[in-house]
C-alpha cells in the first residue's frame, strides 16, 4: 500500500469519526465534499442498529430513544475494529458503566455485560459437551486431580448485590413462559451461567460457588482445589448437585488429569 494511500485512508477515517461540529482544518477537504454527511450518517447508523440488535435487554430496559443516543455516543469513542458487525460492542458494558446518565441505573452494566455474553457463546467454537457420564467413568480415587476445561461457549458471572440475571432474563427476547416482568425483585446478588450445548444459547441462574467454581476450573486448577474455591466462597455449595447442573448445561468439553507426562483426557 503506498504511503500516500494509507495517509489518505486514515484521513478519511479521521474525518469519518469526528463530530461535524469539531472537524479539524486539516480534513475539511473531505467532509466538504457532497455525500459526505450522508456516508458518514450511514456508517454511524450501522454501528448503532448493531448495538441495538446486540443489546436487547438493554434496549428494552431503557427505551429506544436513550439507548440510540448512548449508543452514538459510544459508536464515535469506540468505532467497529471487526468487519462482522455481529460482534460489535464488546466494550459497550464498560462504557455504561462510566455512562453519567446511566448512574440512576447502576443495573445497566451487568445486564449490558450478559447481552454481551450471549452473543460470545453465540459465535464461539464448536466443542462437543462433556458428557456427564465421563466423571462416572473415572477411578474415584483419582476425581479431585481431573481439571475440567470449561467449554468455549460457556460464560459466567457473580453479580454482587444486584439480581441482574433475573432483570437480563426478564428483559431478553424470549421470556421464559410464566414469568411476569412484573413480578417483585429481591435485590440480592445472582449469578448466571450462559453455554450453546447444541446449537442454541442456554442459560440458567448459578450461585456463587458455582462461579468460583468455574473461575478455578478457567484457572486449570484440579477438581479437589476447584472445590475449594466453591467452599471458601459459599460454603453451603452443594458440590454434587452443582456438578451435575453445571453437566447438564454443558458448561465443559474435557476433562483430564492434573498434568503429568502421562495424563488422560476424558470426553
Amino acid at each position: 500500500m503506498s504511503t500516500e494511500l494509507s495517509s489518505f485512508q486514515d484521513r478519511f477515517a479521521e474525518a469519518l469519526w469526528t463530530l461535524p461540529d469539531a472537524v479539524p482544518d486539516h480534513l475539511r477537504d473531505l467532509t466538504d465534499q457532497p455525500g459526505f454527511a450522508v456516508y458518514r450518517n450511514t456508517v454511524v447508523r450501522g454501528c448503532i442498529d448493531a448495538l441495538q440488535a446486540n443489546y436487547p435487554a438493554v434496549l428494552r430496559l431503557v427505551g429506544e430513544d436513550w439507548f440510540r443516543a448512548a449508543a452514538a455516543l459510544h459508536a464515535r469513542a469506540q468505532p467497529p475494529v471487526d468487519t462482522r458487525l455481529l460482534v460489535y460492542g464488546a466494550d459497550f458494558p464498560g462504557f455504561l458503566a462510566g455512562f453519567a446518565p446511566a448512574a440512576d441505573l447502576p443495573y445497566l452494566a451487568g445486564v449490558a455485560r450478559l447481552d454481551r455474553f450471549w452473543t460470545e457463546a453465540h459465535v464461539a467454537a464448536d466443542a462437543p459437551a462433556l458428557a456427564p457420564s465421563a466423571l462416572a467413568d473415572a477411578p474415584p480415587e483419582g476425581l479431585g486431580e481431573l481439571v475440567l476445561q470449561p467449554h468455549p461457549a460457556a460464560r459466567w458471572a457473580w453479580f454482587e448485590d444486584q439480581p441482574i440475571y433475573t432483570l437480563w432474563q426478564r428483559n431478553r427476547q424470549d421470556v421464559p413462559q410464566g414469568m411476569d416482568s412484573d413480578d417483585a425483585l429481591d435485590w440480592i446478588g445472582e449469578g448466571a451461567l450462559l453455554t450453546r450445548p447444541e446449537g442454541d444459547v442456554v442459560w440458567t441462574a448459578l450461585d456463587a460457588g458455582g462461579c468460583a467454581f468455574l473461575d478455578a476450573c478457567a484457572a486449570g486448577r484440579p477438581l479437589a482445589l476447584a472445590a475449594d474455591a466453591a467452599l471458601a466462597r459459599q460454603a453451603d455449595c452443594d458440590l454434587e448437585q452443582l456438578m451435575t447442573a453445571l453437566l447438564q448445561a454443558g458448561a465443559f468439553c474435557s476433562a483430564r488429569t492434573y498434568p503429568t507426562p502421562n495424563h488422560q483426557e476424558l470426553t
